[in-house]
């Protein structure tokens, strides 16, 4: 099994932080549906540290985070993932973050969006690799706590340096390692090479994680074999189908595998992730981010014209009763009769 420092994970599936969506009531229920860990949002450091509002929230503790098997007792570990370009931001905001509690501070060098990079964070720390252990060293050094890494395989094809990075990273005293089979010029484009992420293992004795078009079990088994990583790191593949994080552990495993919920177990998944929505960013707020999670969830609804409308309301409305309504109805209008 897994482990970061001190911490066995339960199994080596992690929910992937993903900017917008792996908040915290997502991260309660990634964890129920069988994940190992769950991150959380990448969390821009230094907005972090002078109290931006929006910054607090993703940094949230997932608290509802407790196995749905024997023991209530066992939660999530509390992985918080800190971006940021300035050595004093990323310490401070570490030492932040593991006053609140986390169990462990993530470093983001991965993030390919323009917004990021333009700023000189994310994946655009792997074009000035000393500047980018700078950061690590700051970070490790301010914290009792783990630090782990995720990157991409570099900035572009000719610049393919994420073994360099990981090595450097190992003797800096990052723990743990994630790796998206991308380069950043590549975005989300064409396909996660799995197989090139082996060269990462090989530069270090770190615990790896692979992520990237990572699906399904088969997905998983296959990106472990061609990677030699230790685990695997889901994202979008989990989106609207968060059981597939405990159907991939069961398989790595060796566990019987989960069905998919249907019927009213289905039903109450979804509801019961929109209240939780609701709860945490209150009404206004709640409806607005949960509207993407919704969508997905009706993508696997089967429907007529009426589902399509109910679709609507529960994707457009600011009455959070009507919206009640409109899941409870879809659900009903596929014979699930939840009600």
């Amino acid at each position: 099994m897994i482990k970061i420092g001190k911490h066995q994970l339960r199994n080596p599936v992690f929910f992937a932080p993903m900017s917008g969506i792996s908040d915290a009531p997502t991260r309660d229920l990634a964890w129920q549906m069988g994940a190992g860990a769950v991150v959380s949002e990448m969390v821009a450091s230094e907005a972090f540290v002078t109290g931006m509002d929006e910054m607090l929230m993703k940094a949230a503790r997932p608290v509802k985070a407790t196995t749905a098997q024997d023991d209530m007792d066992e939660q999530a570990l509390y992985i918080v993932q800190l971006a940021g370009r300035e050595a004093r931001w990323m310490a401070e905001s570490a030492k932040i973050v593991e006053d609140l509690g986390a169990d462990v501070v993530d470093i983001n060098m991965g993030c390919p969006a323009r917004r990021v990079t333009s700023g000189y964070s994310g994946s655009a720390l792997m074009r000035d690799l000393d500047h980018a252990l700078t950061l690590i060293e700051a970070t490790v050094s301010a914290v009792k706590v783990p630090v782990t890494l995720k990157m991409r395989l570099g900035w572009d094809e000719q610049s393919i340096n994420a073994p360099e990075l990981a090595k450097r990273a190992e003797g800096a005293g990052i723990q743990l390692l994630t790796v998206h089979g991308r380069t950043r010029n590549q975005f989300y484009e064409g396909r996660a090479n799995w197989r090139a992420v082996k060269a990462v293992k090989t530069a270090t004795s770190l615990p790896l994680i692979v992520n990237g078009d990572i699906l399904n079990a088969a997905d998983a088994h296959e990106a472990l074999k061609q990677s030699g990583a230790d685990g695997v790191m889901i994202g979008r593949g989990a989106s609207g189908k968060p059981w597939v994080l405990g159907q991939i552990s069961a398989s790595l495993t060796g566990q019987t595998i989960p069905k998919a919920p249907g019927g009213k177990a289905f039903y109450e998944m979804v509801i019961g992730h929109y209240n939780a929505m609701i709860e945490f960013y209150g009404e206004n707020m709640g409806n607005r981010q949960s509207r993407k999670h919704l969508a997905w969830y009706f993508e696997q609804l089967q429907g007529d014209e009426h589902l399509s409308h109910l679709r609507q309301t529960a994707l457009t409305s600011r009455d959070v009763e009507a919206v009640r309504l409109a899941i409870l109805e879809a659900f009903n209008s596929n014979y699930l009769m939840v009600a």
